[in-house]
């Protein structure tokens, strides 16, 4: 069972640099990975089992891959 501490966010490594415009911050657990805009911390989350969250991230920069010019 997952303690029921409040989560640790931080800045993942797959935010965009520069302005800060493309923060993204995530909090891991053993189980879980959760993912939050750091502008609007109080807003929803997305929340993935182990393992996801790579299949997550690749799908969005195979996603940015096809779009670009």
């Amino acid at each position: 069972m997952e303690s029921l501490k409040a989560p640790v966010w931080r800045k993942s490594s797959y935010s965009g640099g520069g302005d800060g415009n493309e923060c993204v911050e995530i909090s891991t657990t053993p189980t879980h990975t959760a993912v939050r805009d750091s502008k609007a911390p109080s807003a929803r989350t997305l929340t993935f089992p182990v393992g996801a969250f790579a299949g997550f991230v690749a799908g969005i920069k195979a996603a940015g891959r096809r779009q670009e010019p």
